[in-house]
């Protein structure tokens, strides 16, 4: 009998020996938690996105840095911050955290991304903020989002998570116009820290408010006061903060990996083109290409089943890992989450794009240690399956 093919995964992190010798960098400098290779991340990060204007905050994780970016802003009870509901609960847990609440638009049925207009006809006069989440490594319609936000006097939060290096209107993610932006290096995400994130905004107020409650509301970082040179014990509860603070063991593995993002970007395009032509004869919806000019980041490869494939979603799924090939769902949106649908009383039929989409969707591997060969298994797969 022929030997059974390894298992395919959804993802997998491509990490190797320059990572290893980072963290032995840091273990052997006895940092460990946040410290110098932390700042040297922030530094790095910022010149990547090639804005000296912009104040760079890393975090433990994406979650965290909403968290901070909304509780810097001020929201609160009586809020409301507009999101989509095609994204994950994080993004619109965190306005919980802070007591405030969440109103779930639908999504732009080609993009997947939040629908400006529906966002407009959602503002009321307790919106505080939008939070528009750029999915899959597709930005949302920035422009639009941001003259809405300066027309009725509001925030707004990018969740970035699936967005580097993603372009919006010819600049990257990150450098907009929109008040914080919040990136993720979560073990899938296109550059990775095992858990952890990144802060962004240009507003040194801002800035300040994040830094001091990312360490329980201290006026001065652990690292600045132990690498003094003089006894500078003294520190000052400012604030009831977080424990929110990246340490230097997941900012080692980072500061490598952002050297590798111009790599990992053109292997990413390279596979998603791929996918392109290869499944373009499939009853299959395949994933939005960018507009002109733009970058799509390609974290994900979600493709929807057209009405005439003769399988389902599950059953496509099922057939895949049949064949020994990992597969992810993107999302299950919050209005079919039980907290979120009956706090507000949502029904499927108040988000027929991403209740549509979800039904259909499924997200294919893309990442960029899997090769030409792996790649070629999914797709002989899908025509198999579909075909």
């Amino acid at each position: 009998m022929p030997e059974e093919a390894p298992f395919l995964p959804f993802a997998l992190p491509e990490l190797g020996d320059e990572e290893l010798a980072e963290i032995a960098s840091a273990l052997k400098s006895g940092w460990v938690t946040t410290g110098p290779k932390t700042k040297r991340f922030e530094e790095a990060f910022g010149a990547f996105l090639s804005d000296s204007a912009l104040r760079c905050l890393a975090v433990n994780s994406a979650t965290a840095g909403l968290h901070l970016a909304l509780e810097a802003l001020d929201i609160g009870p009586g809020d409301e911050v507009i999101t989509t509901t095609h994204t994950f609960t994080a993004t619109a847990e965190v306005v919980r955290y802070l007591g405030a609440d969440v109103v779930l638009v639908d999504v732009d049925p080609v993009t997947l991304c939040i629908d400006p207009r529906l966002v407009e006809a959602a503002i009321t006069p307790r919106t505080k903020a939008i939070m528009p989440v750029h999915y899959a490594g597709l930005a949302a319609d920035m422009p639009a989002l941001l003259a809405l936000a300066q027309a009725h006097k509001l925030k707004v939060v990018e969740d970035a998570a699936h967005a580097l290096p993603t372009t919006s209107a010819g600049q990257l993610v990150g450098t907009l116009g929109s008040d914080i932006t919040v990136f993720s290096f979560y073990a899938n995400k296109t550059i990775t820290t095992g858990e952890g994130g990144m802060v962004v905004t240009r507003d040194i107020a801002l800035a300040e408010r994040m830094k001091v409650m990312r360490l329980h509301g201290i006026n001065r970082d652990a690292f600045d006061r132990f690498q003094s040179k003089t006894p500078a014990w003294y520190y000052e509860v400012i604030a009831p903060g977080f424990k929110y603070n990246l340490t230097d063991i997941a900012a080692a593995i980072g500061l490598v990996q952002l050297t590798k993002l111009p790599r990992f970007l053109e292997r990413r395009q390279y596979l998603a083109a791929r996918y392109h032509e290869a499944l373009s004869s499939l009853p299959l919806i395949c994933p939005a290409h960018p507009p002109a000019g733009e970058v799509h980041a390609w974290h994900l490869y979600v493709i929807r089943l057209a009405p005439t494939a003769k399988v389902t979603r599950d059953e496509l799924v099922q057939a895949l890992s049949d064949r020994g090939i990992g597969t992810s769902v993107h999302y299950v949106p919050l209005h079919r989450q039980p907290y979120w649908r009956d706090r507000y009383a949502l029904t499927t039929e108040m988000f027929p794009h991403s209740d549509a989409a979800y039904q259909s969707m499924v997200s294919i591997p893309l990442f960029t240690a899997m090769t030409d060969s792996d790649q070629d298994r999914v797709i002989a797969a899908l025509r198999e399956v579909l075909g």
